[in-house]
């Protein structure tokens, strides 16, 4: 089928795609597969942009049985909210949260489990609003 085709594509030539329009069902396979090209879905961020709306939302979606555990990544979050800032025009502190992004994940020193450490969410956005 086509959505076999795409991820095959995908996974193999990642360099050859930089927006993919798709139905919604196919959209969320396809995510969740490119995701893990950037790490995992605690990285991973979403934007649906209408002509006058947009609704922005981590890929990942809720996580409910880790409510209140302060366990998952939040850079998904934090780079949904990048991409709403673009969106919003407000280009400046977009490119000021993701740079401290990168600098958190460049340094190393606070991970969450699914990057190999044990600090919890608070730490990381902790270390992020740091770096701002």
């Amino acid at each position: 089928t086509n959505i076999d085709a795409m991820c095959m594509w995908l996974i193999k030539n990642p360099q050859d795609y930089s927006v993919l329009v798709t139905s919604n069902m196919f959209g969320d396979i396809i995510s969740d597969l490119a995701a893990q090209l950037v790490g995992g879905l605690g990285f991973a961020s979403s934007g649906n942009i209408g002509d006058d709306y947009a609704v922005f939302e981590p890929t990942h979606g809720s996580v409910f049985k880790y409510a209140g555990m302060y366990k998952v990544n939040p850079m998904a979050t934090f780079l949904t909210v990048k991409l709403m800032l673009d969106w919003l025009g407000e280009t400046t502190h977009a490119e000021c949260l993701e740079s401290a992004i990168a600098n958190v994940i460049k340094d190393g020193q606070i991970r969450t489990y699914d990057m190999g450490g044990k600090n919890t969410t608070l730490e990381m956005a902790q270390a992020v609003v740091a770096k701002m």
